[in-house]
């Protein structure tokens, strides 16, 4: 009977335990939002990017083609942008001023087979400045109305690094990829992201950072390569040069 009841206890004992490691686990775990909050603190901490002009140089590489010279001039606050580019030894620069955009070709209006070949259209260019704006003020962007952050936040390990996933859709309006973003569980930095079409295909592309460019209170990402999901192709690398604010 005593030894009855020594099991009985133990067995009690065992179970509190167990009951308190996993409200422990789940009431330890950080909120998604938190996690956003405590990343962007880290990147840009007194809000920069969205007030002041930031002036982005980097080089784009890519397989089997010379390496292209960029620099973008992002002013969200205006409305503004401005991208300059070295493309087949011609200098082209695309401008938004006012909502209008204009387009030069080695300092003339380029003729309309140039338009067609380098694509300098209002549609085009307006993607463009998106598409810039999208990858350069992350984490930040993540904060943007039409963004859906999912609370399901997973510890895994994301090439080789330890990291939090945190899953994002969007709004039908705004977007219908899926993406993944991770961040340090130590200092809570953005490591890297992941975006699908259609995940069932496992299509889509992830992005690995390396390095830091730091400017004022501002870290950004020092590259970023590119690879497929199904073929684990490398696309190219964004090498940030520097950033500053004229």
């Amino acid at each position: 009977m005593n030894l009855l009841k020594v099991k009985s206890k133990k067995l009690v004992n065992t179970l509190l335990l167990l009951i308190v490691f996993c409200l422990s686990y789940i009431y330890g775990q950080e909120s998604a939002k938190a996690i956003l909050d405590k990343s962007i603190n880290y990147h840009d901490p007194k809000g920069l990017l969205a007030k002041e002009k930031a002036v982005v140089h980097f080089t784009e590489t890519r397989p089997n083609g010379s390496d292209r010279k960029t620099v973008i001039k992002l002013h969200p606050a205006k409305e503004a942008f401005e991208m300059k580019r070295t493309v087949d030894n011609n200098r082209i620069i695309t401008t938004l001023k006012k909502g209008l955009y204009s387009h030069t070709f080695n300092s003339q209006l380029p003729s309309q087979e140039q338009i067609e070949k380098y694509r300098l259209t209002d549609k085009r260019s307006d993607m463009m400045r998106t598409y810039y704006h999208y990858l350069w003020y992350m984490p930040m962007k993540l904060k943007d109305p039409g963004t859906i952050i999912h609370e399901n936040v997973k510890r895994v390990d994301f090439f080789g690094k330890e990291s939090l996933q945190m899953k994002v859709t969007y709004e039908s309006a705004v977007g219908e990829d899926i993406w993944y973003f991770y961040f340090s569980p130590n200092s809570y930095a953005l490591i890297g992201y992941r975006f699908y079409h259609d995940e069932s295909a496992n299509d889509g592309e992830y992005i690995l950072f390396e390095g830091e460019v730091t400017y004022k209170s501002v870290r950004i990402p020092k590259s970023r390569t590119w690879y497929t999901h199904k073929e684990d192709k490398l696309l190219g690398t964004d090498i940030l040069d520097r950033l500053v604010n004229k």
